[in-house]
């Protein structure tokens, strides 16, 4: 049977979940979870859903997946304790940090990894399980067949996003909101930037960025056949009249194995809607067809209003039980109730009486036990033994039903006992007291130079694709020292012969070193044999991912650009780290290419940028797949600031060229060798000296 996770931003918000029948509810509690915005909640209210779910046979899924710095894990520690002990049923997670954090903390707590994981392939699916995951919720931009793919042969349980807004961006690779606004959406604050106009002119008079929210009501049989344990609803910020009416028409959808009606599918459009709804990465076809925005209208206040007084007033039966009775003369009436799962509730009543008229039979006995209206529980059986010409109250029959089943609401609705352990942050290493090596990162083979290769950068990084289609460039590339390869933070399964194939021609050419940006690369370049260093898409934030990183075999990491420069002094760096210190910051990878939805056709050779209401344009370039990655307006220069950056104890100081020609590039690196004057005519710090929510 499918599963059917609806969201909950508030307490209201699980009620109206579970009365319109999600088979379990995911919320935040605490400062970790990636809608810091909804209301989330207290403790005394975590507890409460927990028990009021779990009374109901309903699951409660916590929220902790945002990355979470060294100062802040032992708080996170705690309240991953305090959700283990309120009864929680597993824990989303998105920091392989809070992961190791979560091991020590509440060991058997089942852990679930999130869409911000960006986990696209099946060997990410597997790098999950290695870590002791037993579900993993997919990027929303999969094909079905890639979403089969990965159920087909997946270790572990795989959920999709099945209703609600669809990011730009690829979930965890976004940080647009945060190098503009110093709002991290890694962080839980998303400021939604992607929802703003843009243009291609001088003007930003449309919106390129904002897509429909996805619905794949009419595809809900095919998900189940394709091996999707969860079907998961969007909306913790949505209202608990939205949670209702949508978690309603899919979970009848579900119970009764079809697809929404006509009527059902305009009442979700009611709901909310950006211009209709989309199934285009689902289905495979991506353009501007998929893109729409929030049209103000009026409020669906009918629909509303009878989803409120259906969660409001009503209790749907939904936890099958057996009654059992035994009437006997000279003994006080025995009644019993066992649920599905075999929780068992017995209480004892008067002693009958001989009967004076009309005697007690089974058939009274069935009749009042089964009178469940009001309760979760719905009577399947009853199984009463009534001696013959007896006589008992049916008021006291009444009084007993009550008393067993509130009895077995408080044994479903009260949480085992967790196995709890204490948060360790471990040994400390020493920050490196040598200054950093420079080491940079091209995205174009026409890039490199002699000239570059004669600055002898201790690591030279090649995107894959350039690195394999231009061999020349890679013999040059390593007269200069060692050569990396860039591998692409988004590679699908279709697409892994080809970088399978692209991997072993430049090993054969003498690359040594593979930088990987998600979990989904580590076996292609691990088997390529390849050292592995991990890039910014890892999402590195705290010194515990870097000690799973090393598990993983990495030889180095690089620092999250969204750290200050003091909280990178501060990790405890148990392998090599590595941070960026100049470059166009990405600040979105895309699956739609929004340079094809504006001409109608390829045209990432020539530039193109996107101007926002202030009048920054951002560069858009082409990504590996013919994916889009949106980089920063303004270049982050740190050549003037190495004095700060070198006594963060890192290993490498790493360029990162995009849109420089190849004269930028030596111009750029003589500079951070201190040679030369080179600054760039507008440039930012990044975030490494400002705080990021």
């Amino acid at each position: 049977m499918l599963e059917l996770l609806a969201p909950a931003g508030s307490p209201e918000a699980v009620t109206a979940a579970v009365q319109a029948g999600a088979d379990a509810v995911y919320l935040g509690y605490g400062d970790f979870n990636a809608r810091r915005n909804a209301k989330n909640f207290s403790l005394e209210e975590l507890a409460a859903a927990v028990s009021y779910c779990h009374v109901r046979g309903a699951k409660v899924f916590l929220t902790l997946n945002t990355l979470v710095s060294d100062r802040e894990l032992p708080a996170a520690a705690r309240t991953a304790a305090e959700a283990a002990e309120a009864g929680v049923d597993a824990v989303l997670i998105q920091d392989l940090g809070v992961l190791r954090m979560l091991r020590q903390v509440a060991p058997r707590l089942v852990v679930h990894g999130s869409t911000q994981l960006t986990v696209h392939s099946l060997d990410g699916v597997r790098r999950c399980a290695e870590l002791g995951m037993a579900r993993v919720v997919l990027s929303r931009e999969l094909s079905r067949d890639a979403i089969e793919h990965i159920c087909l042969n997946s270790p572990i349980e795989i959920e999709t996003f099945v209703h609600g807004a669809l990011c730009m961006c690829y979930s965890g690779q976004c940080f647009f909101s945060s190098v503009i606004g110093g709002r991290s959406g890694n962080r839980g604050l998303c400021a939604q930037p992607c929802r703003l106009k843009y243009g291609w002119g001088e003007r930003a008079d449309a919106n390129p960025l904002s897509l429909k929210d996805m619905s794949l009501a009419g595809h809900i049989q095919e998900l189940k056949k394709l091996g999707v344990k969860c079907l998961k609803i969007e909306g913790r910020m949505k209202r608990p009249e939205y949670v209702s009416v949508v978690t309603g028409i899919y979970a009848r959808a579900i119970r009764e194995s079809r697809e929404p009606t006509p009527e059902e599918l305009a009442q979700l459009e009611a709901a909310f809607s950006r211009q209709g709804f989309t199934d285009g990465y689902y289905l495979d076809r991506k353009g501007p067809e998929m893109f729409g925005v929030r049209e103000e209208g009026q409020e669906p206040r009918e629909l509303f209003a009878q989803a409120r007084t259906q969660y409001q007033s009503g209790e749907r039966q939904c936890v099958g039980v057996v009654f059992y009775a035994m009437i006997r003369p000279g003994e006080p009436v025995q009644v019993g109730v066992q649920d599905e799962v075999g929780h068992t509730v017995t209480a004892s009543g008067p002693v009958p009486e001989a009967a004076r008229t009309r005697p007690l039979t089974a058939e009274t006995v069935e009749k009042q036990l089964s009178r469940t209206g009001g309760t979760p529980f719905l009577c399947t059986r009853v199984r009463a033994l009534v001696e013959p010409e007896l006589s008992v109250p049916v008021a006291a029959l009444n009084a007993l039903r009550r008393e067993v089943l509130q009895g077995l609401a408080r044994e479903r609705g009260t949480p085992a006992a967790p196995e709890l352990g204490t948060f360790h942050a471990g040994v400390r290493y020493e920050n490196r007291r040598e200054p950093p090596v420079l080491t940079m990162s091209l995205r174009r083979a026409d890039q490199l130079t002699r000239e570059l290769t004669e600055l002898r950068p201790a690591l030279l990084y090649l995107p894959l694709e350039e690195a394999a289609a231009h061999p020349e460039a890679v013999r040059l590339a390593l007269e200069g020292g060692r050569v990396g390869v860039t591998l692409p933070r988004v590679c699908w399964d279709r697409e892994r012969e080809e970088l399978r194939r692209q991997l072993a021609v430049v090993r054969d050419l003498g690359v040594t070193d593979a930088l990987v940006g998600t979990l989904d690369l580590i076996a292609p370049a691990r088997e390529a044999g390849l050292a592995l260093r991990g890039d910014f898409g890892l999402g590195v934030y705290n010194a515990q991912s870097l000690k799973e990183y090393k598990r993983f075999g990495f030889a180095s990491c690089t620092a999250s650009f969204e750290l200050k420069l003091a909280q990178i002094r501060d990790l405890s760096k148990c392998i090599d780290l590595e941070m960026l210190v100049y470059g166009r910051l990405p600040l979105m990878l895309t699956e739609n290419c929004i340079i094809r939805n504006r001409s109608g056709r390829c045209a990432c050779g020539n530039p193109n940028l996107l101007t926002d209401r202030k009048g920054e344009r951002f560069p858009v370039v082409k990504a590996p797949g013919c994916r889009n990655e949106i980089l920063n307006a303004k270049k982050l220069f740190l050549a003037d600031k190495q004095a700060d950056y070198r006594r963060a104890g890192i290993w490498g100081a790493r360029l990162l060229f995009t849109t420089e020609n190849p004269r930028e590039c030596v111009q750029v690196a003589e500079r951070y060798l201190g040679r030369g004057r080179y600054e760039p005519n507008d440039f930012t710090r990044g975030l490494y000296y400002r705080d990021v929510e």
